[in-house]
């Protein structure tokens, strides 16, 4: 099991959580308001309680107590940051989900509202939509007064588009998660994309007995990444933008009103030939993952990472094996990677070094080629 490094933990616990009011006001923390409003007002007899919990949390809470199986592929290192061999970092805010259950069945309460929201952990891909570091709400209803079931689901999820997104196209298709029954995906029409914006179901009726909740207890349960709420209801089209500390979109961070563009800086295009191995996982969460850690503190000036294409040691020209001194059963991959920080234009000597890294991080071959000096 491959655990974070002290100084990994640091780093990561040190990054903003934008849905913490503690931390300064930021426009994500009115979705999660708007929410508790708009939810609260159709439920007027249901508790609220809301949760800000750490996110080093049990693993046993981010996968066991929601019913994933011992063997799932998520619970790997190479998806999961493991903060010693019981905890990691939660790779969503379903992690806060069990503890409340818990504390749920030791109350006097019969129907509650909880709403968990916070920075999750996860390796995932470099575009213009994913984030390494997201920000997730969970919504779930549980309640011994009133029998939820999928009519209540439906009314939940509409409730959620026509609070944040008005008006706005959507679909449920169904889906499988280990913490519902009936579970559903929730997408939006984005010109003629389709974008996932949740997950939901009925509470799994296992996940609440593990907790203490006896059969008299039924539950909603409702997952959005907050992240991709807030771009869509204000047009923002990068992630990044989230987290600017430009003051001309900084400043636009701090209300629901249409994103106004700012001018954006000039890309920068660095295609890489690496070599990896038969067995190396290249896959963009992997690779974006690896990009993250490699370029550091300057990782949000990577804009996206795509694979060009791919090429077997059997088929690849006898002159490209010598130059690349490849070995059978390695691979040659095109990698393009497009650098444009957010607020700032490199020089071709500051994107050479951000390449390099990258580069190094990826390649796995003997012949290094670097063009930053």
């Amino acid at each position: 099991m491959s655990v974070l490094t002290s100084a990994e933990l640091h780093a990561a616990l040190a990054l903003r959580d934008l849905t913490d009011p503690a931390q300064g006001p930021h426009a994500i923390q009115l979705i999660v308001d708007s929410l508790r409003t708009a939810l609260s007002t159709s439920w007027p007899y249901t508790e609220v309680w809301i949760r800000h919990d750490h996110p080093v949390v049990p693993l046993a809470d981010n996968y066991d107590n929601l019913g994933y199986a011992g063997d799932a592929v998520t619970r790997d290192a190479r998806y999961t940051r493991y903060a010693s061999e019981t905890e990691v970092l939660r790779s969503h805010t379903s992690a806060m989900i069990p503890p409340a259950l818990r504390e749920l069945a030791a109350s006097d309460s019969s129907d509650v509202l909880m709403i968990c929201a916070g920075i999750c952990y996860r390796r995932d891909s470099v575009d213009w939509q994913h984030t390494g570091t997201p920000h997730q709400l969970d919504l779930w209803r549980i309640s011994r007064n009133v029998t939820l079931g999928e009519p209540e689901l439906e009314d939940m999820i509409a409730r959620l588009v026509d609070t944040i997104l008005p008006g706005q196209t959507y679909r449920t298709v169904p889906a499988v998660h280990p913490y519902t029954i009936h579970g559903r995906q929730i997408d939006v029409l984005l010109g003629d994309e389709w974008i996932e914006i949740g997950e939901c179901g009925v509470a799994a009726p296992d996940v609440l007995r593990r907790a203490g909740l006896d059969d008299s207890w039924t539950g909603l349960a409702l997952g959005s990444g907050l992240d991709r709420l807030l771009m869509l209801r204000k047009g923002i089209r990068d992630i990044r933008l989230l987290r600017s500390t430009d003051p001309r979109v900084a400043g636009q961070l701090l209300d629901l009103s249409p994103y106004k563009s700012v001018s954006s800086m000039p890309p920068v295009r660095r295609d890489l030939s690496v070599v990896v191995g038969a067995s190396t996982d290249v896959s963009a969460e992997v690779l974006g993952d690896k990009v993250r850690d490699a370029l550091g503190a300057d990782a949000d000036a990577a804009e996206s990472l795509e694979v060009l294409g791919e090429t077997s040691y059997d088929d690849l020209p006898t002159g490209a094996r010598e130059r690349l001194q490849l070995t059978p059963g390695q691979r040659n991959l095109l990698v393009r990677l497009v650098l444009r920080p957010v607020d700032r234009t490199l020089t071709d000597t500051e994107a050479n070094l951000l390449r390099d890294k990258v580069y190094q991080a990826l390649h796995e071959g003997s012949v290094l080629e670097l063009i930053g000096g």
